[in-house]
Order: C-alpha cells, then structure tokens, then sequence
C-alpha cells in the first residue's frame, strides 16, 4: 500500500511545497498502546490554499501515517490518535489512521457519542469489523466535513 501511495503522494508533497513553501511534512505527539508516547506523521496543509483545504477535506494529510503503520506505532483502524487520553480503554489498541466514528460521522457527532463508538469498537473489534470499517473509509472521507 505505502509503495502504491508513494507516486501520488510526492506529487501532492511536490505541489504543496509550491503552494506554501518549507517542511511538506509535520509531526504531532500522540499517545499510542499502552500509553506510549510517539508521533504521528501529517502533511502540512494550513497554508496550501484550496489544494490545503481538498487534502484535509479528503482526510488525505493523514496518508503519511501509513509511516506509522510500518513502524508498528499505528494500526490502519482503531480509534484515532490523541496527544493524551485519560480514557484507559484507547490505550488498550493501536490508534488508528480511520475507525468507528470516522465512517460512522467524523465530526458530525458529539465527543461523548465519538467516545462510544471508540469504546465499542476496543471492545468489540474483529477482523471482519475491521475489513467493514476499511471498506467505508474512502466513501465516508470525503463524504463528511473534516475530522
């Protein structure tokens, strides 16, 4: 998958570094299995105009997480990743570059009912609930407001 999306994304990174210019890539603390610390990996997107607001529309700034994955700090669904959680059922999986409530509503919902279907999904996932959500993700991506 990382060597599929590799083309693309230097072309979008290429293009963003036209549109505003320095790092392409940023990095923000998050807490992941267990607790422990780690940074998630994004592409720097409040300065590139429309093409800014497409990728994060599309939540396709969050593509370089698939870094994450490959280092094992990441999982490709679980609940999404937090700079900290006093919530100790998200520390019991990987976060997720999509999940429950990212098909399900992304920003659409209240936090509390987002906590739910974080709590839900931690205590109920499988691999074929996990197939489903994957499934979803590139339809529900676009189809919500950003997240």
């Amino acid at each position: 998958l990382a060597v599929l999306l590799a083309p693309p994304l230097l072309v979008v990174a290429a293009l963003l570094y036209a549109a505003q210019g320095g790092r392409v890539l940023v990095r923000e603390p998050a807490a992941g299995l267990a607790g422990r610390p780690f940074l998630t990996w994004r592409l720097r997107t409040d300065g590139a105009g429309r093409l800014g607001a497409a990728l994060r529309r599309c939540a396709l700034d969050g593509v370089p997480q698939l870094l994450n994955v490959l280092r094992g700090e990441m999982s490709l669904v679980g609940p999404r990743p937090e700079p900290r959680t006093d919530r100790a059922d998200r520390l019991l999986v990987r976060p997720g570059m999509t999940g429950l409530w990212q098909v399900s509503a992304r920003s659409d919902l209240p936090w509390e009912e987002m906590a739910l279907l974080d709590r839900h999904y931690v205590e109920s996932h499988w691999l074929g609930m996990d197939l489903a959500i994957l499934a979803q993700t590139p339809r529900a991506a676009c189809r919500h407001r950003r997240s």
